[in-house]
């Protein structure tokens, strides 16, 4: 979008101010222009100074919004003025300057502004070699003028020149900075307004993915422990009026859930208190703990057997947390969905190729009832958003003979440390 600049209320009030400056100003160099007689013998009355001061003061008043209507008003008033000789010339010498920045630095076309200031400025170059003409024809007759070396007259033309080169290229020069300088400005302020809004939606996109992050890993240790919990109060309430000592074993495994759940739930506190650390900071399962998974799903009901395969590598903290998390969630599954005689086989699975790029892969299978169709919920999403989190894949399918297959593989590092 191309750069425009509006003046704002505030520099309108200034150019009403410079205005009234200007009017007092220019009425005070009349009168003073007047008795020094600047114009010689053929100096022109004193009112005459006052319309011209009026319509240059008045132009000056709009001119951040007509700028190049103004400079035009002023440069035709500047030339009149000067070919009557109206005793006033400084105050009309700053008002075109005035109107000529003004151009440069206020015209939003750019086009229009070279055009306006360059036409007035040939206008004026015109005007000044006529009038300079004028005058060595009116100086001709007198024999100083050519006396010595260096005429005085040419002189004093060259002094004109250099003078009107130096007044119109400044009002050109000035007028092009400012624009510039707002230019700049403006779009430092927009780029600053960007980063803000980035910066906005880089904080709301932070909160969601802590929310997410939340919502998984209470998803995680509630439902775990909670399914655990659930299913042994169920078997001790069948089991009390059979075998009394087997339901206070059950009642003893819950309250061993009840306080692996507190366990979990305070780690999960600590990682929350824990400014700017990723979720694995106060996490301390890992590869390690499935182990533990899988005496707890056995104890719970469901007979569960862990395999590992290959030579151990070294797995990092956060991969481990990932695979930990995939493990209980399928377990937990199993144990809500497979069915009273469900069995479920964890296997752990490193791989090397000849490139050192290492894999663990996380398979857990259950038998059990037959799943027509996966029903996506927050524990797939879960498994594949924590699959995803370490640069790995999650495959979760049911199988044709009954039960549930989750594969989750998960890249390792060269040289990774746990």
């Amino acid at each position: 979008m191309p750069f425009t600049r509006t003046p704002t209320p505030r520099d309108l009030r200034q150019d009403v101010l410079l205005a009234g400056v200007l009017l007092v100003g220019g009425i005070l160099s009349a009168a003073l222009s007047s008795i020094a007689k600047v114009y010689g013998a053929e100096q022109n009355e004193l009112w005459t100074a006052i319309p011209y001061v009026v319509v240059i003061s008045a132009a000056l008043a709009v001119r951040r919004r007509r700028p190049a209507s103004v400079a035009i008003v002023v440069s035709l008033a500047f030339v009149a003025a000067a070919s009557l000789k109206v005793p006033e010339i400084y105050a009309g010498n700053i008002a075109m300057f005035i109107a000529l920045y003004t151009v440069g630095a206020w015209t939003n076309s750019r086009r229009r502004a070279f055009a306006v200031r360059a036409g007035i400025i040939a206008v004026m170059a015109v005007w000044l070699v006529v009038e300079m003409y004028r005058q060595a024809i009116e100086q001709s007759a007198k024999a100083h003028v050519a006396a010595g070396a260096f005429s005085p007259l040419v002189a004093f033309l060259m002094l004109q020149v250099l003078l009107n080169v130096l007044y119109f290229g400044g009002a050109y020069y000035f007028g092009e900075r400012s624009w510039n300088a707002a230019a700049q400005r403006a779009a430092l302020e927009q780029r600053t307004a960007e980063l803000e809004r980035e910066r906005e939606l880089s904080g709301a996109q932070a909160v969601a993915l802590d929310r997410v992050r939340i919502a998984r890993e209470l998803h995680d240790v509630v439902a775990h422990h909670v399914s655990v919990m659930g299913v042994q109060a169920g078997a001790a309430r069948m089991m009390i009026p059979q075998d009394p000592q087997a339901a206070a074993a059950i009642v003893a495994g819950i309250e061993t859930a009840a306080r692996e759940a507190i366990r979990d739930f305070r780690q999960l506190l600590d990682t929350l208190r824990a400014p700017g650390d990723s979720e694995d900071v106060a996490s301390t399962v890992g590869v390690d703990d499935i182990a533990d998974l899988v005496e707890a799903s056995a104890a719970a009901g469901l007979p569960a057997r862990l395999h590992v395969v290959g030579e151990p590598l070294p797995v990092p903290r956060v991969t481990a947390v990932n695979l930990y998390r995939i493990a209980q969630e399928a377990l937990t599954n199993a144990r809500r969905h497979a069915g009273p005689d469900a069995e479920a086989d964890v296997r752990i699975r490193y791989r090397r190729d000849p490139h050192g790029q290492g894999a663990v892969e996380l398979e857990v299978v259950n038998s059990g009832r037959i799943v027509p169709a996966t029903r996506p919920g927050l524990g797939q999403l879960g498994m594949r958003e924590r699959a995803a989190a370490s640069g790995g894949t999650v495959e979760l399918v049911p199988r044709s003979a009954g039960g549930f297959r989750v594969r989750a593989t998960l890249p390792l590092p060269p040289g990774a440390m746990p």
